[in-house]
């Protein structure tokens, strides 16, 4: 059986080979490419697609897998360009695929995919997040003044809030007119299947669960060995991730624990990496810097950058608290990473969480807008610092996790959705 990935980042196998940096995001292709490569005997014969620079656009490998690179304009992604339907008929005459699995519909290149392919039951695509649903809630908690605003970056990018909204709604309606072709979608929760069906009601919907990244199913987290009232945020370089409402909160953490530290890994938004880009900062890294101003809060956070697997789950151990504010996610990875390491874990309750998480048993949810709720659980994880309650419930979390990211699990549903599918 051949099957053909697309993807939105290269998987490491091929990385090493290429010298590329595949970042610290989408962590389960990683873990679910990782496992597959470990079957020597398998028939899955596997090729992958992903962008790669303008330079690269024909550019054909054969690894562990055959790889392909295809073009994409990462910066005007909202465009759409016919020119990919025409490299992804190029890649798909030549590895003959019996099935194309889709990985994400954020980008435009999965709708160019759908339309090269002749036979829409030939597609699969996994949901990730849902851009025409995160459109929706783009402005949650943000102040009037910050929409309408525009920095000079802001300005000469023709990208600040409004537009950034704009673009999702735009990326959306790619999206789903992607789901409107394919025959057959994965998912993991009840929020994806929902809207998926929303979008196209016969739709053959695959329940799979995702394969984390390998490195984090061994380590366990120890309140004796991290450091007390630090908070681990995975991502908080656009409004949808919700670091503006933790900073909204954070001031008044501080008064009751004046050492919180909040470590944010992912891009820099706030302009410190060079003179550069403080002048061409955009609105919501300039607004992050003054809620950081006004709460007096430049001693109390750190912004990391980008983590490597390795460094991430050190920061995760290290840290006393994880936390995911996001306005809007699907099941973010970054959760079921925390879980598997047993940690203390507070997450906004949206979308599909509460298909990874049991509230008060393995972590803690609270409304995202909800900012007297978020203040209360972060002071609850505190004062449970060192206790068994807090041991247990990052125990109980730990071994959820390891049944939902379960490795072998994950894989043999894969090999039965693929063979459901092509036969």
């Amino acid at each position: 059986m051949r099957v053909l990935w697309v993807c939105n980042q290269c998987i490491p196998a091929v990385a090493q080979h290429l010298q590329m940096n595949t970042g610290n995001k989408e962590g389960w292709l990683a873990g679910l490419s990782e496992r597959i490569l470990k079957e020597k005997d398998t028939e899955l014969k596997l090729g992958i697609c992903f962008p790669v620079n303008e330079e690269m656009a024909d550019f054909k490998g054969e690894y562990e897998v055959t790889a392909y690179g295809f073009y994409e304009d990462r910066v005007n992604f909202h465009i759409y360009s016919e020119k990919l339907e025409d490299r992804f008929k190029e890649i798909i005459k030549d590895f003959k695929p019996d099935l194309i699995h889709i990985f994400g519909t954020e980008y435009g290149h999965t709708l160019a995919v759908c339309k090269a392919v002749d036979d829409p039951s030939k597609l699969l695509i996994g949901i990730q997040g849902l851009c025409s649903v995160y459109a929706k809630h783009y402005f949650d908690g943000l102040p009037e003044s910050l929409i309408k605003s525009s920095t000079l970056r802001d300005f000469l990018k023709k990208d600040d809030i409004a537009k950034q909204q704009e673009k999702f709604v735009i990326r959306g309606e790619y999206e789903i007119e992607a789901l409107s072709i394919t025959k057959n979608v994965t998912g993991r929760t009840d929020w994806d299947k929902f809207h998926t069906s929303e979008i196209k009601r016969d739709v053959n919907y695959y329940f799979m669960n995702e394969t984390l990244r390998s490195n984090f199913y061994e380590g366990l987290w120890d309140y004796k060995a991290c450091e007390e009232f630090s908070i681990f945020v995975s991502q908080g370089d656009y409004p949808i991730k919700g670091l503006h409402i933790l900073l909204e909160v954070l001031g008044k953490v501080k008064e009751k624990y004046p050492s919180v530290k909040v470590y944010v890994s992912g891009n820099k938004i706030n302009g410190e990496d060079s003179l550069k880009k403080k002048i061409l900062i955009g609105s919501y890294g300039k607004y992050i810097n003054k809620l950081i101003k006004e709460n007096k809060l430049k001693e109390n956070i750190v912004f990391l950058g980008s983590l490597n697997a390795s460094r991430m789950k050190e920061r995760y151990l290290k840290s006393n608290l994880y936390l995911s504010p996001s306005m809007m996610e699907n099941s973010p990875n970054s959760v079921g990473e925390a879980m598997l390491l047993g940690m203390p874990l507070i997450s906004s309750d949206v979308g599909g969480v509460k298909n990874l998480l049991v509230d008060k048993e393995e972590g803690f949810l609270y409304d995202s807008l909800d900012r007297d709720a978020l203040l209360a659980l972060i002071e609850k994880v505190f004062e449970m610092n060192g206790s068994e309650e807090q041991k247990n419930m990052g125990l109980k979390a730990r071994e959820h996790a390891l049944k939902t990211h379960d490795a072998d699990t994950n894989y043999q549903r894969l090999l039965e959705i693929y063979t459901g599918i092509v036969n």
